[in-house]
């Protein structure tokens, strides 16, 4: 599932897609994160249920990334792990 999400800061807009994978799998992060179609980043559930960088080779902010993750967990309302189900509030 790909889906558009855009974040600004310091009235500075950056557009990405965001692609879900299956974290049980094996094969790295569960989002993977394109900016004008090129992998910049990657996230992934931490042991509490929220999102932290497993990848950043497009060098994107830190605070970008965590406005990233807090607007990826938001299209989530039980939790972004695979195996948690967890209601935010």
């Amino acid at each position: 599932m790909n889906f558009p999400l855009t974040v600004s800061l310091d009235n500075e807009a950056h557009h990405f897609e965001v692609s879900e994978h299956p974290h049980h799998s094996g094969n790295g992060c569960k989002f993977r994160v394109f900016e004008a179609g090129i992998f910049v980043a990657a996230l992934e559930p931490g042991q509490h249920d929220f999102l932290q960088i497993c990848q950043n080779p497009g060098k994107i902010e830190q605070e970008v990334l965590h406005l990233l993750a807090e607007q990826i967990e938001a299209h989530y309302p039980h939790g972004v792990n695979d195996n948690v189900i967890k209601i935010r509030t």
